[in-house]
């Protein structure tokens, strides 16, 4: 969700001309929202909020939530009293990346292969070796956005421009669920239209250190030689991207990113706590999201760390490599068990209902060492032999994969809390 400031002025026809305007920005409108309206539509047209538990913060709001005053990354705390009647979920990663795959997969990776995705809401798209096909760069986002609203029941926003700069700063003025074109001629007007925060990269210091020198928007900006901008920032570079974008200008190309090194999933706990029980807990419910994600990607792990963030705000990761590439719940949380164990310094037949030495306020799952299933070749060791002929039924080795899938399958329909994984 963008908290980029967005101007009613700059949402006009710009003009028509889009010769070298090959780089689209498309952002998904209130993505984590309206994905859960999208498998929710009773939910259609109330105020949904992304976040739940005191001291969490918002990851989305739904339109409707936002004359209210809801913002992302506002305290759930106070987005509950400005939004009472609001419907508040949990975040889910694990199905907002599965979906985020499948729109990446089966509408964006159709028009071309230079995809530079920022987020799982989020990319940017260089469309120069794809108009002999297509056409038009307006041609391309406008099925994008049919498809991604036909196949999903999502909207997104597109912007069009020469550079990642402008196309972006398009697709934040075309919200919600517009498309808008920014010719090259008409891209210094666009900008300068803006207030400082509209250009990305100016967060509040940068903005008040451009305050002090009487810039107040990007059009007195402009008026500033690269030297000024220098002594009024204190970096040679940061001045010379400014002198730049105040002009519509931007030097960066869209550069595809390589695939996804890791996942994981962390939670902060509502209190601090000293309950291994809690802990583990906690690790097991991250275990299985981990686990979930895997299997939608198709991926196997080799590599689980834990990490803890204790009441001091220091944070400790461990991690260990497995023989064998893993992708189930049940054989991720007994490596975060151990780790957690090794990690605060316990022996390994700590019972569950111990206290622990320190207080811990996050815990949290990741895997790396990433493969693609089809392409991962398991031996299994003497042990996993063993313990699958000594155990019978869904409790174990391959039976117990075939159970999480089966709860894949099962969440997949009714929701992600529609069941849980025991161990």
């Amino acid at each position: 969700m963008s908290t980029a400031p967005r101007l009613a002025a700059a949402k006009r026809d710009w003009g028509h001309d889009e010769t070298g305007c090959t780089v689209l920005h498309i952002d998904m409108d209130a993505f984590y929202a309206s994905c859960e309206i999208a498998r929710h539509p009773e939910l259609k047209g109330r105020p949904v909020i992304i976040g739940t538990g005191e001291r969490a913060v918002v990851s989305a709001a739904s339109y409707e939530a936002r004359p209210y005053g809801v913002n992302s990354a506002m305290p759930v705390a106070r987005a509950r009293r400005l939004c009472p009647q609001g419907v508040f979920l949990p975040v889910d990663m694990a199905y907002y990346r599965e979906v985020s795959r499948q729109i990446f997969h089966q509408v964006f990776s159709r028009v071309t292969d230079q995809i530079e995705q920022v987020s799982v809401d989020e990319c940017f798209m260089d469309v120069s070796g794809a108009l002999m096909r297509w056409g038009m760069p307006t041609s391309i986002a406008s099925w994008i956005r049919r498809e991604v609203a036909t196949r999903f029941a999502l909207t997104c926003s597109v912007g069009i421009a020469s550079d990642k700069l402008v196309a972006k700063m398009a697709s934040t003025n075309a919200k919600p669920n517009g498309m808008l074109l920014i010719p090259r001629s008409s891209q210094a007007d666009f900008v300068q239209l803006m207030p400082l925060r509209g250009i990305p990269g100016i967060g509040p210091a940068l903005e008040k250190r451009l305050n002090a020198w009487a810039i107040r928007n990007v059009r007195e900006l402009a008026e500033l030689s690269e030297h000024d901008l220098v002594r009024a920032t204190g970096s040679a570079i940061t001045a010379h991207m400014l002198y730049l974008a105040a002009r519509g200008m931007d030097e960066s190309k869209v550069r595809p990113r390589p695939p996804e090194k890791s996942i994981g999933a962390e939670r902060t706990f509502l209190k601090d706590t000293t309950e291994m029980r809690v802990v583990s807990n906690l690790l097991r419910t991250c275990s299985d999201e981990v686990a979930t994600a895997l299997r939608a990607h198709d991926l196997m792990a080799r590599t689980v760390t834990v990490k803890l963030r204790f009441s001091d705000l220091r944070y400790m990761t461990k991690a260990h490599t497995l023989e064998t590439p893993i992708n189930s719940a049940s054989s991720i949380y007994p490596q975060a068990a151990r780790l957690l164990r090794s990690m605060l310094g316990l022996p390994e037949d700590t019972p569950v209902d111990s206290i622990l030495p320190t207080q811990i306020r996050l815990a949290g799952v990741s895997v790396s060492g990433l493969s693609k299933a089809e392409d991962t070749p398991i031996q299994p060791s003497l042990e996993d032999i063993l313990k699958e002929s000594s155990t019978q039924g869904p409790q174990g080795g391959k039976g117990m994969e075939d159970a999480e899938r089966t709860l894949d399958s099962i969440r997949d329909r009714y929701g992600k809390g529609s069941v849980t994984l025991g161990m």
